[in-house]
């Protein structure tokens, strides 16, 4: 494959990415449920047929979809970010893309669960990252050891604003493992000690069994 190809596939990619949110997004605003069995159906697809799909040869070949739970609409939140006192800025290096500078955005606390950190990549893109690792992180039938991804709003993975001015949508439903579960190759951001939760989170994207 030539540079420019993979360049073209891979903007092709996230092209797909933020319109299958898109949908998932106005869906929704009247039903969640549908929304996410939009986002599940799409990423099957994605995953199984695009050229860009992280998965490994061997496992696209025997590929029937994605491990995700049924949807719970207990796991879904309207969250408003509290704003950080002071500047926080941290750099996580990437094998790929080099070295990714993030500044705290602030932070949201989940009912029952943890305050996670709310990260602004503080490059060109500048979107919104909201990882987050759970007490099911690396069991066997859990979650990605390293953690999983709810917002990525730079690559197209935004779930929306709230009502309020400082308000965001979090639905753990959505939480989906980086490409890095699915091939060693790729070097992702993975969860900070900010975005760590002791309670375990049963929704969302698990591991293959």
């Amino acid at each position: 494959m030539t540079a420019s190809l993979g360049t073209l596939q891979l903007a092709d990619w996230r092209r797909r990415v933020a319109g299958l949110y898109a949908g998932v997004r106005q869906l929704s605003a009247t039903d969640p449920a549908a929304g996410h069995e939009l986002w599940r159906s799409g990423r099957d697809e994605l995953f199984a047929g695009h050229p860009q799909s992280p998965l490994l040869p061997d496992d696209r070949a025997r590929f029937t979809g994605l491990t995700v739970s049924r949807y719970d609409p207990d796991w879904r939140f309207e969250l408003e970010v509290r704003r950080t006192a002071e500047p926080v800025r941290i750099v996580v290096d990437s094998a790929t893309d080099g070295p990714i500078p993030f500044t705290l955005v602030g932070t949201v606390r989940v009912p029952a669960t943890g305050t996670l950190d709310l990260w602004r990549v503080a490059g060109y893109a500048g979107g919104l990252f909201l990882p987050v690792k759970d007490a099911l992180a690396g069991a066997p039938g859990g979650t990605y050891g390293g953690g999983r991804y709810l917002l990525d709003t730079m690559k197209g993975a935004d779930l929306g604003a709230g009502a309020g001015d400082d308000t965001i949508v979090v639905d753990f439903n959505f939480a989906y493992n980086p490409s890095c579960a699915y091939d060693p190759s790729w070097s992702c951001p993975l969860a900070q000690a900010g975005n760590t939760v002791a309670e375990e989170i049963p929704v969302g994207e698990r591991m293959p069994r």
